[in-house]
């Protein structure tokens, strides 16, 4: 659909709610760089990216919050720099006029604790976990997933949750390098270092919160850092146990569009059941003068995002 019938669609009718998106800004005060892969990266200029975010997100008006889709500050970043780094970037966060969700990436975790980091997004949650839901209107709820409860970064080295995930991490990926996909075949090149899963407590709780949303009647809308689908994605980037959550997901009709980070190309798919899966292109790829970032007008058959720039406006269409 080209951006005028976007417009077209938008304008028929005032949507419930809009927010503001952005993902992968991955600050770091050090000179450009490449991926692994040889895609250059901006680490100054990504906080630029979102200086103009925060700055279009206020001038629009009707924006209810934003979602940060993980990774603000880049692993790269100085040691030593890495609170300054963060504080610096949730400061350009508290900048717009609303609130801010924000969820943990794999790059947040190189840089900084759990126990460290989450009090600086203002994530609140006792067992030092990093999901919570939200209801920004009766219609709808928002959930958002910590794709590294189960993982190799961000909990002490001894800790359960490592173990288990360096345990994991031992019988599907033989390489010595846990980063490396080398040998990997198809959907297994996912069993990465730097990925992670969705623990049996949080899938249950998931489970839960869907549960209640069905009662509720209420549309839901899933966010994690790691995209859920292979269609939105590079198989590299996905959730470890995408299935199994999906697997939840698939058991009410409540989720209709799951929005992700982390795979920096960005991707949209819709999966067999009809849900919409959507990865955000990384502010961090973009080259000095172009921009990643959008906002979401949400409706009650369809989320229509507008991008600008480098992130590419998408309608999601779905039935009620």
């Amino acid at each position: 659909m080209g951006s005028a019938s976007i417009l077209a669609s938008g304008q028929a009718k005032q949507p419930v709610f809009s927010f503001g998106v952005i993902s992968d800004v991955q600050y770091a005060d050090i000179p450009d760089g490449y991926s692994f892969h040889g895609t250059p990266r901006f680490y100054r200029h990504s906080i630029q990216i979102l200086q103009r975010a925060v700055e279009k997100w206020n001038s629009h008006g009707k924006l209810k919050f934003v979602i940060d889709f993980g990774d603000i500050v880049d692993g790269k970043c100085p040691r030593d720099n890495s609170l300054t780094a963060v504080k610096k970037v949730t400061g350009e966060y508290k900048k717009f006029n609303g609130p801010v969700y924000h969820m943990i990436g794999n790059h947040c975790l190189y840089n900084l604790p759990r126990e460290k980091l989450l009090p600086l997004l203002h994530i609140s949650n006792p067992n030092g976990l990093a999901y919570y839901d939200f209801s920004p209107s009766p219609d709808y709820r928002i959930v958002i997933l910590d794709g590294y409860d189960i993982s190799a970064i961000g909990w002490p080295e001894s800790h359960p949750k490592t173990l288990q995930a360096l345990e994991f991490l031992e019988k599907k990926n033989p390489n010595l390098e846990k980063n490396s996909p080398e040998g990997l075949v198809g959907l297994e090149r996912r069993f990465l270092m730097y990925n992670g899963a969705v623990g049996e407590e949080q899938l249950e709780w998931l489970d839960g919160i869907l549960q209640d949303a069905t009662k509720l009647k209420q549309k839901v809308i899933v966010g994690c850092h790691l995209p859920l689908d292979p269609g939105a994605s590079y198989r590299e980037a996905l959730l470890w146990n995408y299935g199994e959550v999906m697997s939840v997901i698939y058991q009410y009709n409540c989720v209709k569009v799951c929005f992700s980070g982390h795979d920096h190309k960005g991707g949209h798919s819709v999966d067999s059941h009809g849900i919409h899966h959507r990865s955000f292109e990384a502010a961090l790829e973009c080259p000095p003068g172009t921009d990643a970032f959008g906002y979401v007008d949400v409706y009650d058959d369809r989320l229509v995002l507008f991008g600008t720039d480098r992130m590419e406006s998408t309608v999601m269409c779905f039935k009620h």
